[in-house]
């Protein structure tokens, strides 16, 4: 009775979720029948959508419009044609990529995993602890995830390729971030899940990474060097979208650093000035 108690905290969140983000959007006799894993589905579609288009005008504004060759010089801007391209990509794989973290709400709720419903249960210094061991789970599978793509073929050529059809800074734009194979994407994204049945984990924390994940991938295929050690930013992820062999990380530069395949910007720079 105690586990099923703890576990409804968990059912009682993402129905909150549910009823803030499809409230208004849907009449109560219309979202009441519908299964309790289709709204959170639904929900997290609609937050994901919102995330991406929000995120990627704003930023695309900024850089191309406002600060017009500030950041990046005019004859890299992507065209609209190509960012119009690039939104199909990731609305066409939006609906798959919204499959996941509503798995793996249905996995916490059912107690499947090692989430945790509030800081309070484990404490600051333990949340802090716990929370680096999933980021660097998350990093070390993410980089492993992301390098299989490219050394085996064919998911390289059935999957990953889409994403690599942008593969000059004017090409890239942040609504590349999540213009990928639906599989592609929800491999990489995997790890945000597999990691949860090791790591004692905030569930609220778990969600906000995940979305997190949108304004992320915009940040790094907007082709700016932001110089920011050990992040690894878009400097970085430019270089991978044009030698197809460094830089496979996601926060940081750990892993290729420590495994051979990082590719500093200002190397690259001097390479071609030679």
């Amino acid at each position: 009775m105690l586990g099923d108690m703890y576990l409804q905290k968990f059912v009682d969140e993402t129905t909150l979720y549910n009823d803030i983000v499809l409230g208004h959007l849907l009449p109560s006799h219309w979202r009441g029948p519908l299964p309790h894993y289709f709204q959170t589905w639904l929900r997290n579609y609609l937050a994901a959508t919102l995330i991406y288009f929000v995120s990627g005008f704003l930023w695309c504004f900024y850089i191309y419009y406002w600060k017009r060759n500030v950041y990046v010089h005019t004859d890299n801007i992507p065209t609209t044609k190509a960012m119009l391209l690039q939104i199909y990509v990731a609305m066409k794989a939006m609906p798959f990529y919204c499959a996941l973290p509503t798995l793996s709400e249905f996995m916490i709720e059912n107690g499947w995993t090692k989430c945790f419903s509030t800081i309070s249960e484990v404490g600051w210094f333990t949340y802090i602890l716990y929370s680096v061991s999933y980021f660097v789970l998350v990093e070390f599978a993410i980089y492993w995830m992301h390098k299989g793509m490219h050394d085996i073929k064919p998911l390289y050529k059935y999957l990953h390729a889409t994403h690599h059809t942008y593969n000059k800074q004017n090409t890239l734009s942040p609504f590349a971030g999540l213009a990928f194979h639906p599989i592609d994407g929800l491999l990489e994204a995997a790890p945000h899940v597999m990691v949860l049945f090791f790591i004692p984990t905030h569930f609220r924390t778990h969600i906000g990474l995940i979305f997190f994940e949108a304004i992320w991938t915009a940040n790094t295929h907007d082709c700016i060097h932001a110089k920011i050690w050990p992040v690894m930013g878009a400097g970085y992820h430019t270089i991978h979208h044009t030698t197809y062999r460094h830089n496979y990380g996601h926060y940081t530069i750990w892993m290729d650093w420590m495994l051979g395949t990082l590719r500093h910007p200002d190397e690259d720079a001097n390479d071609k000035l030679k």
